[in-house]
């Protein structure tokens, strides 16, 4: 086993401990956290909710359950270890004096120097709520505090959130977690940008004719019919997840790669995003979403959105940012795509007197970069096709990462940021200006929200979505989907 930076002794609270989060990604980060060796070496786990699963056993025999439909090639030994660190204790917003006792309990086994964490999977109406618990119970004092998305559902409740954070944690101990940002493929953005000068110089408007982040899905609603008539489809990923992946691409140098040089420089980015025009933003909701559990039969909550931003800056002024993602939809996949502007006036496009009636009508290059877990990047070209004639034939050229960088360990993303909170890291977090600017930048499209349009499951979402960027979707006609 490698050997790793000696972390001290943590307590982990889990709030939401018994969820699909903490079944499918929290407990197996965990785990293969310490079967990697980048845990303490001596840490406890209490989870928490509403309703027990019932004794300690019953919990530990629930996660390993999990665990084993999760995790690929178990250690028994290891395994018994992990879940033998494991506990269970009920609270509410109303009551967590039984937690308070069970963590301080669990600290004081752990020696003087033990790490507070405290994680908080619960849907957006409940994190105020838990948030005031915390801090009567003094649950906040020495912790870092991780909040997942939503951060309120509009600028009032975004803000109202955040006091009440405030009113019991102070920003450096605030994680808001954006499981995106832990993707390898998504750190690598601003390694291929900054240490290339094949890209660097042309990484702005006068290179760059659109920049297309896609993130569709082909999965349903899976179970969160519930979660998603309260968030839709705008607010659960646009107004976080793409609009970090836009931050990313567009920042400036930040100069460092360390967290308050980083989260400034995305900052900036987002105070350059202009306030999204209504009438540059397709909704849409698939056939049959209303038929699905706990969805109201004249829902008009959204599963689609493609909307089109603009960063008003010195790099970036007229480049449109093209953003799209929903639910049942023909593919799943995580794109960007920098398309870059067609060479001018070129011996290939000229008329045979030698004229060039429409400059720019060979086809754009795009750069593509697909959000895998192992980071595969392209890049689409035209080269001349063998043979005695000057034609010319698409080629692509292709970089696999993992390949380039054989023997290396990706993590996953939850692994990453959990990591990096019990390193007390939050250079891959969302910092609170960056969430109260980026509601501001949706308010337009919640006040005056377009009509949702339908469209067949298994497609690329309403027409209109198609029509919104000059060429449509590129993901659409990109060669890994035809």
């Amino acid at each position: 086993m490698a050997s790793f930076e000696t972390l001290p002794p943590h307590v982990l609270v889990l709030f939401g401990a018994t969820g699909d989060l903490a079944a499918r990604k929290l407990f197996p980060g965990l785990y293969r956290l310490a079967a990697a060796g980048r845990l303490p070496e001596d840490y406890r786990v209490i989870g928490s909710g509403r309703h027990s699963p019932g004794s300690d056993d019953d919990f530990r025999t629930q996660v390993g359950d999990g665990l084993r439909k999760t995790v690929d090639d178990l250690d028994d030994e290891l395994l018994a270890s992990f879940l033998d660190r494991i506990s269970f204790q009920t609270s509410d917003a109303d009551d967590g004096s039984d937690l308070a006792k069970a963590v301080r309990e669990a600290e004081e086994q752990l020696g003087d120097d033990v790490r507070r964490l405290v994680y908080l999977s619960v849907p957006p109406a409940a994190m105020p709520g838990m948030i005031a618990m915390l801090g009567r119970e003094d649950l906040t004092e020495r912790a870092r505090l991780v909040m997942e998305k939503p951060f309120g559902l509009d600028l009032e409740s975004a803000r109202e959130l955040d006091r009440s954070v405030k009113e019991v944690a102070e920003e450096d101990q605030v994680f808001r977690i954006d499981h995106f940002l832990g993707k390898e493929a998504v750190q690598n953005i601003l390694a291929l940008r900054f240490a290339n000068g094949l890209f660097e110089p042309a990484w702005n408007r006068h290179s760059l004719a659109s920049v297309q982040i896609d993130v569709p899905e082909d999965l349903g609603m899976e179970g969160r019919g519930s979660f998603y008539e309260s968030t839709g489809c705008l607010r659960d990923m646009i107004s976080t997840h793409l609009c970090q992946l836009l931050g990313f691409v567009a920042l400036e140098d930040p100069g460092r790669f360390e967290e308050k040089a980083v989260r400034d420089a995305k900052s900036q980015v987002f105070a350059d995003l202009q306030p999204l025009d209504p009438a540059r933003v397709i909704l849409g909701q698939y056939d049959g979403y209303r038929d699905e559990d706990d969805v109201a039969d004249d829902s008009d909550v959204e599963t689609f959105v493609a909307i089109e931003a603009h960063v008003d800056n010195d790099r970036w002024r007229g480049v449109p940012f093209y953003l799209r993602t929903g639910k049942r939809l023909a593919v799943s996949d995580r794109v960007i795509t920098l398309r870059f502007k067609g060479p001018d006036c070129t011996l290939f496009d000229v008329d045979e007197d030698g004229t060039c009636p429409a400059p720019g009508s060979l086809p754009p290059n795009d750069l593509v970069l697909r959000l895998t877990d192992d980071a595969e990047i392209h890049v689409e070209l035209r080269a001349k096709r063998p043979g005695p004639d000057m034609e010319l034939v698409p080629a692509v050229m292709h970089l696999h990462v993992a390949e380039a960088a054989n023997g290396s360990s990706p993590l996953e993303a939850y692994e990453r940021l959990l990591l990096d909170v019990m390193r007390g890291d939050q250079t891959l977090f969302t910092r609170a200006d960056e969430v109260d600017r980026l509601w501001q930048v949706v308010a337009p499209v919640l006040e005056h929200r377009p009509e949702v349009q339908p469209y067949e499951q298994g497609s690329w979402g309403p027409r209109a979505a198609s029509e919104l960027p000059d060429g449509g979707w590129q993901l659409e006609h990109s060669p890994s989907h035809g």
